[in-house]
């Protein structure tokens, strides 16, 4: 009995002390940590304190059922990026998308431009005749369209599906396969591609989906395997798209608010670009410079496409688009791959605002042509 008490009385004097630290502690209250803000902080010259608000509209986006990564692509994805250079303002250092890191803009376009010229990154312009034995630029065509359809199916993003393509030209480039494996190259490019880009990339078992199961998990992993071997696990290159984006954020005459029809068509014919085999030949930065030249003359054949602005930043002068333009042309008024249509039924949706319906005018394009040639 005595000893129930004398740990009842230790308790007690325990609890007691506790309540008189707290009420202690209570009386003076802990000095808050004033916080500095980063503008105030020493050495931070070369940091972007300005944000842009704009949210552009993203046709591209995640897998189904990925709500959150959704709303999160649609306010990153189809934005574009200003290039700076020496001479380029504060203002036009603003950027929608830290990662391009515009105060580096400059360097790191250049970089790039050294990048694509890189001979392990150039497919042969000529594979097919020097190469493949059983292949066509039809059926190469034929492929894209495919993957193209496999995109939209799985909400990827637009740079998955020009990662794909390099991948697939670089392969056929240095190794014949027959026609039934063609579609088993295109499936594995298209998966490496969604784990070097996307947040939740297809498994394999999903591609073998798409292809009606033609071919099983192993065959699909068994070239996953073969190309990434070939590729040295060198997965990144510069791609029409990634030059895309830098060259829109210049075409657009009101800094403030994007033309999306004009963004919309860019990548329209740029995406036209990937099924045929002819444009192969031009470098990824040359063909995205094509693009935004006939979008914007499509939109606006009576201002001229191409100013200093745009021929600063991109590095090309419009006379040295020429071909190039005029390849797109060809692929915009259908004149060529007019039986693989899911590029164009893909951006006759609403949602693109029909940009692949939109048509220039042949004879206002060769006129302009032929005027910077005088």
């Amino acid at each position: 009995m005595a000893e129930k008490e004398n740990t009842r009385s230790r308790l007690t004097h325990a609890s007691t002390k506790r309540a008189s630290a707290m009420e202690a502690s209570n009386a003076q209250p802990p000095s808050k940590k004033k916080r500095v803000p980063l503008s105030d902080l020493p050495n931070l010259s070369n940091a972007v304190t300005s944000r842009t608000s704009t949210v552009q509209s993203n046709p591209k986006k995640t897998r189904p059922g990925k709500k959150e990564q959704d709303s999160k692509r649609e306010e990153n994805d189809v934005s574009c990026v200003s290039v700076s250079t020496p001479d380029a303002t504060d203002e036009e250092n603003t950027v929608e998308d830290p990662q391009m890191a515009a105060p580096y803009g400059f360097d790191i376009y250049q970089y790039l431009r050294s990048m694509e010229v890189e001979p392990k990154r150039r497919p042969l312009p000529n594979y097919i005749e020097k190469t493949q034995l059983n292949l066509t630029a039809h059926m190469r065509g034929v492929l894209i369209d495919w993957l193209v359809e496999v995109a939209e199916n799985y909400k990827l993003v637009s740079d998955t599906l020009y990662l794909t393509a390099s991948y697939i030209d670089l392969y056929l480039s240095l190794n014949a396969i027959k026609l039934e494996k063609l579609q088993l190259l295109g499936a594995a490019s298209m998966l490496i591609a969604s784990k070097y880009e996307e947040i939740s990339p297809p498994d394999v078992d999903e591609f073998c989906g798409a292809t009606a199961n033609t071919y099983n998990k192993q065959e699909v992993v068994e070239m996953e395997c073969d190309l990434l071997r070939f590729l040295k696990y060198e997965m990144g290159s510069p791609t029409i798209s990634t030059f895309l984006r830098r060259f829109l954020k210049d075409s657009h005459e009101d800094r403030k608010r994007a033309n999306l029809a004009l963004e919309f068509l860019a990548y329209y014919l740029a995406e036209l670009s990937l099924m045929d085999y002819g444009c192969i030949k031009y470098l990824p930065s040359v063909v995205a410079a094509s693009a935004v030249l006939l979008a914007r003359f499509t939109v606006d054949p009576t201002n001229h496409p191409w100013n200093k602005k745009l021929e600063t930043g991109t590095g090309y002068k419009a006379s040295e688009l020429k071909e190039c333009v005029y390849a797109l042309h060809e692929l915009q008024s259908n004149k060529r791959y007019s039986s693989l249509g899911a590029i164009r039924d893909k951006y006759k949706q609403h949602t693109f605002k029909c940009v692949s319906t939109l048509l220039p005018q042949e004879e206002m394009l060769c006129s302009f042509f032929d005027e910077l040639e005088e």
